[in-house]
């Protein structure tokens, strides 16, 4: 009899604990929420977060603000989202960096998996194997052979240590096993008038970056880095079409939590922010800046990451590259 009591109260213990949880997910949101954008105003991640905030708001009834946090190759807002009090009143939204991060800086403070609760994976901005047009190389075979042809002008451009670009030409060099010398510059605006003035041979951009050289042909497209065709350059074949089998070298990324965020409201998140995703006028932007828009469960994006980490792991270790 006694046992059976105490199981009892117990058991209503156990009950009452977990009403405050579900009463706050159930409340959820009361004021307001801030997506933390670990880069400057401009780019991909940032503006999806400003499109997606302003859905949020009315969706939410709460004020949604975006608060951009750069610096330390995005680490900086990264261990703020990693850090902030896991109540859905912090979120962030993170790019192709939070999955080569871990692997080039020894100390970062959170961990890519660990550190999180995924939302939902928003984007994937393909890159571009942009070449100098007056290379006369209209596939990326032909360029390939271009390249083993003249060794002395193989200069690839890439936008620096640890970044997408940087990344993508060392899976080519590996795919290839074409010698090139990898020149690295301090982002898209510094690297593309080299490559307009033929001083580097390739950029292998993001789409949203050189689709507008590509379609005044100051560049040829030579190939695309994804899985399937960029929405905006449907006529450029993937590398992989091409005879590189399995690249995939796109910068992608999504809505992060922190670690041990209620589940409830990790479920609401993804929601509105797949419903956000999905409206036309939020469609049309993206896709003009050459985003191409993604979606699903918070179970997709965290096996996507854990692929990402994969594959990065590898890259980064056949190459050399050292953490800092």
């Amino acid at each position: 009899m006694q046992r059976k009591s105490l199981l009892t109260i117990l058991a209503a213990s156990a009950l009452v604990a977990t009403v405050p949880t579900v009463a706050s997910a159930q409340a959820y949101p009361t004021h307001a929420i801030r997506i933390i954008v670990p880069a400057p105003p401009g780019g991909a991640i940032d503006l999806i977060a400003r499109l997606v905030s302003e859905k949020l708001t009315t969706s939410l009834g709460q004020p949604v603000i975006v608060d951009n946090k750069p610096g330390a190759s995005n680490n900086l807002g990264t261990d703020a989202i990693a850090k902030a009090a896991p109540d859905g009143y912090t979120i962030g939204i993170v790019g192709g960096s939070h999955n080569i991060n871990k692997f080039l800086f020894r100390n970062l403070g959170w961990d890519p998996e660990k550190s999180f609760e995924p939302i939902v994976y928003t984007h994937e901005v393909p890159l571009v194997f942009a070449i100098y047009p007056k290379i006369p190389a209209r596939t990326l075979p032909e360029f390939v052979a271009w390249m083993k042809a003249h060794p002395e002008e193989a200069k690839v451009a890439t936008s620096g240590r640890g970044s997408a670009q940087e990344m993508a030409a060392e899976m080519f060099r590996m795919a290839t096993g074409v010698p090139m010398l990898l020149v690295p510059y301090k982002g898209s605006s510094a690297a593309q008038p080299d490559l307009l003035a033929g001083r580097t041979a390739l950029y292998i951009d993001t789409v949203s970056a050189i689709q507008g050289q590509v379609k005044a042909g100051n560049v040829r497209a030579v190939a695309v880095s994804s899985r399937k065709r960029a929405q905006s350059l449907p006529d450029v074949p993937t590398a992989d079409e091409q005879g590189l089998k399995g690249y995939d070298a796109s910068t992608n990324g999504g809505f992060l939590a922190p670690a041990g965020t209620p589940k409830a409201i990790v479920a609401r998140l993804n929601a509105e922010i797949n419903a956000a995703l999905k409206m036309p006028d939020v469609r049309a932007k993206l896709e003009a800046a050459g985003v191409d828009i993604q979606g699903g469960t918070p179970q997709e994006y965290a096996a996507l990451i854990k692929s990402d980490l994969a594959k990065w792991s590898k890259v980064v270790k056949e190459a050399g590259i050292p953490a800092e």
